[in-house]
């Protein structure tokens, strides 16, 4: 028997991206299954075009982690959610979703899809918000302001700290001030007498080892350096002394920013939950909290090869993009 045929974003070689026909999952849905079409999926430009897009092996691959679908089919044991209903997933890059009941969030009325489809990037610093001995109104250092460090302005300025947003390349810088942050600088401010030895966080998004010096450079005593990005690769000729010297004797402390250092759903005498931060993260886009238009480029997933190619070499508006998956 043939199964219904679906599309899928997919890198096919090193630096090569298509778009090609796939297989649904031809078996019924479980009890606790939900399925549709997917309406937006969310490019994570870090992950996909400096990671995944330009490494060797394991081809075709699906790529992506940020989607919302329509519902279409739900399976038997569920009763909250109907056909009809838009649905937050990690899902890939595809014209199909089909997912668990505990790893799907309704979106908020009134949400739409292509601004919902954030909450997946601002869960990324989400649960730094949540681990961090900072507390508001204490002042916060974000390095590196693409897609992650700027969600991650967004979501401390919402939570009551004083956010300085620090980024070298002036486009992003821009994209900053549109969204509506406000002390927007170029370099982290280690030699401003009135922030450097305030700063209660720093959080790098960059994945720059100057960035994660100039960090514990510019914390108070105790402050914590919490690293986001993925160093991809050696940006400086710095010694390791340098910075231990730094953490030495500013006495920081610096630790991974691993998202998933959380567990995935509520667990009595744990603080928060990955489900939990995507689900406040919808929320908080619901009501108007956070500022996503300027982001992305909304685009047909017909040609990903320009996409990702844009993305790579950092030729895109903005600072990435939605694919539109009901324009095929």
């Amino acid at each position: 028997m043939s199964s219904e045929k679906d599309y899928a974003v997919q890198f096919v070689a090193r630096e090569q991206a298509e778009l090609r026909v796939v297989d649904r999952d031809p078996t019924p849905l479980a009890p606790d299954e939900i399925a549709g079409s997917s309406i937006v999926t969310l490019i994570s430009a870090g992950t996909e075009s400096t990671g995944s897009y330009p490494s060797e092996g394991n081809f075709p691959r699906g790529s992506g982690y940020a989607a919302v679908f329509e519902v279409e089919s739900v399976g038997e044991a569920i009763d909250d959610i109907k056909a009809g209903d838009h649905i937050f997933c990690m899902g890939n890059h595809q014209s199909y979703q089909r997912v668990k009941r505990d790893a799907a969030l309704l979106l908020p009325e009134g949400l739409a899809p292509e601004t919902g489809v954030f909450a997946r990037l601002m869960n990324v610093s989400l649960t730094t918000l949540t681990t961090t001995t900072a507390r508001p109104p204490e002042r916060v250092v974000v390095t590196g302001l693409g897609i992650v460090g700027n969600l991650a302005s967004q979501n401390f300025t919402n939570a009551g700290y004083e956010v300085f947003a620090c980024e070298p390349i002036e486009s992003r810088r821009k994209v900053a001030i549109e969204c509506g942050l406000k002390n927007v600088l170029s370099t982290v401010p280690v030699d401003d007498p009135d922030i450097a030895g305030t700063v209660g966080l720093v959080i790098d998004c960059s994945g720059h080892e100057q960035a994660a010096l100039d960090g514990c450079n510019v914390v108070r005593k105790k402050g914590e350096v919490v690293l986001i990005a993925t160093p991809w690769r050696r940006y400086t000729e710095m010694y390791a002394h340098t910075i231990l010297h730094a953490i030495f004797h500013k006495y920081v402390v610096v630790r991974s920013g691993w998202e998933w250092e959380l567990p995935n759903q509520p667990t009595e005498f744990r603080t928060n939950s990955i489900y939990g931060n995507l689900a406040a993260g919808l929320r908080w886009l619901a009501a108007g909290k956070m500022s996503v238009a300027p982001l992305a480029t909304k685009i047909s997933p017909r040609d990903p090869q320009t996409v990702y190619q844009n993305l790579l070499h950092r030729r895109s508006e903005r600072l990435t993009y939605i694919f539109d998956w009901t324009n095929l």
